[in-house]
């Protein structure tokens, strides 16, 4: 800031220097006629004017009376003139200083704003220097993965759901909610609930949802509610691993299973569980058995595997939604987990919940909540319902001929409706292009009948389970690598390494190119 005052100093002076009469800087006659005025009051008085006029604080009255010299500029012209000239430097040098930043895009504009009020280290309201300006985002949240291009790496491996955001924009204000500053800070909800940090409302609305789609009973059941399903799982692992067992408690699934489990399952090296793998070749009578159905990676429907009175079953339904697959009867098992990750594509708002029969495992499964994160996130809770009684809004029956419309007229946002199209869309695509390519197979279409539509609907999974079929690939990850097209290797779900799992659920244009792309190997 020194360096800025001196020079907007200096550059003051040098444009007084060079100015002539009339508005510029005093000639030498003029500062010559100034001399007598300031030296007129006489003793303390001539100091005091001097230290006013140094001040720029001379008045017009104290001035009224004096004839200046010819020519001369009165004192408060001289003071606004300066104060005029700083201002112009000071605009002068900010321009002067201003390419050291980028411009900013209209874009970029609209969602940054300039901090020059923030010091280097951000305490304090210091200023920053002018060449040290601070771009911080404003308002704008973050938008996931940037678009992509023909160049793009294709980046498939996650099970990112992004295809859903065409859907809610098309949905208004039907899933928006404002949350109060004063709302939702105490860590309690329900205290005379099992789970005592699930709101209400979001209890309601997921009630409701399985109700309406009936994919799950819900009736009898303890909805619980976590930071996604995945810490649901680990607090299911919890809740039914012997406390003062000798050893710890294996956890098992049939291949290919969740490549996540296993990683999840050994994290914390729990002396409670430990992975077990394969659950077909597993022998013992101990154990908790995951059974994901339809099944991540290949979508396959599955039943638990073994059958033991000292086995534990749990039952990832994250897959059972009307778009992925037909609906074929209300799922009734002990522990069931659902997200809205993939039932309605809100993967960022973190929000899980099971549905459990037992009262004692939903409240040892709550103790490991509470032990973990203290609850759950009332904000994305609320979220999350407003999010889940606009997808049951859309399928109210109002007893109507036309039941696209609602009662009062509004056209219906049917979020089954619009995940299936997408996904038989996009299944048909990728078909295409692995019969188009000649080298890539994929596990044969099933249909079934869907309650929930009441009709006749093919398996289309969130996820393709890819075969390369050409002799001389072995890794078929490292192969699609080479050409851009990132996917999950087979072998991290218990499979071979010909194998691959790819996302169907990203936006449709890193689709669009992973397909065109794939049929063009061979």
């Amino acid at each position: 800031m020194a360096l800025l005052q001196r020079r907007v100093i200096g550059l003051v002076q040098r444009m007084l220097a060079s100015s002539g009469g009339g508005c510029g800087a005093p000639s030498r006659e003029e500062e010559h006629a100034v001399a007598p005025v300031t030296a007129n009051g006489g003793g303390g008085g001539a100091a005091l004017r001097e230290a006013k006029l140094k001040r720029g604080t001379v008045s017009v009255e104290e001035d009224a009376g004096r004839s200046p010299a010819a020519g001369a500029t009165p004192l408060l012209f001289t003071a606004i003139f300066v104060s005029v000239a700083l201002n112009v430097a000071l605009a002068h040098l900010l321009h002067r200083y201003a390419p050291s930043h980028p411009a900013a895009s209209p874009d970029q504009q609209r969602d940054t704003c300039v901090q020059p009020g923030t010091s280097r280290g951000g305490e304090h309201g210091a200023a920053a220097p002018v060449g040290e300006l601070k771009y911080r985002s404003a308002s704008a949240p973050s938008t996931g993965k940037p678009a992509v291009t023909p160049d793009s790496v294709i980046n498939l491996d996650h099970g990112d759901p992004t295809m859903f955001e065409a859907f809610w924009r098309e949905t208004g204000d039907a899933a928006e909610i404002v949350i109060p500053g004063w709302q939702t800070m105490s860590y309690f909800s329900d205290v005379s609930n099992v789970c005592w940090f699930l709101e209400p409302g979001f209890d309601q609305q997921v009630r409701r949802l399985h109700r309406t789609v009936g994919n799950a009973a819900v009736d009898g059941y303890h909805v619980l509610v976590g930071t996604g399903s995945t810490q649901l799982f680990m607090a299911a692992l919890y809740a039914l691993s012997p406390p003062n067992a000798g050893e710890p408690m294996s956890v098992v699934s049939t291949a290919p299973y969740y490549s996540s489990y296993p990683a999840v399952t050994d994290f914390l090296r729990s002396g409670l569980f430990r992975w077990g793998g394969d659950a077909n070749s597993f022998e013992g009578e101990s154990y908790i058995e995951l059974v994901c159905s339809p099944n991540n990676p290949d979508g396959a429907i599955r039943e638990a595997a073994l059958s033991s009175d000292a086995g534990k079953a749990v039952h990832d339904l994250a897959y059972y939604w009307p778009q992925y697959t037909p609906i074929t009867r209300r799922a009734d098992h002990d522990i069931m987990l659902f997200t809205v990750s993939k039932s309605t594509g809100h993967a960022g708002t973190r929000i899980g919940w099971a549905l459990v029969k037992d009262r004692e495992v939903a409240r040892r499964m709550t103790k490991f909540v509470e032990l973990n994160t203290i609850g759950v996130s009332k904000d994305s809770q609320l979220r999350a319902a407003k999010v889940l009684k606009a997808v049951s809004d859309g399928y109210d029956v109002d007893n109507e001929e036309d039941d696209e419309y609602s009662s009062s007229g509004a056209r219906r946002h049917r979020l089954f409706d619009f995940g299936r199209r997408k996904m038989v869309e996009r299944w048909s695509m990728l078909r295409a292009a692995a019969a188009a390519s000649g080298i890539f197979s994929l596990p044969e279409e099933t249909t079934g009948h869907c309650n929930f539509g009441d009709e006749t609907a093919a398996n289309n999974p969130a996820f393709a389970w890819l075969r390369c079929d050409r002799e001389d690939v072995e890794d078929c990850a490292g192969f699609l690598r080479g050409h851009k097209i990132l996917t999950r290797c087979g072998s991290q779900f218990g499979a071979d390494r010909r194998y691959v799992r790819v996302s169907m659920l990203d936006r449709d244009d890193a689709f669009d190119f992973f397909v065109r792309r794939l049929a063009s190997l061979k």
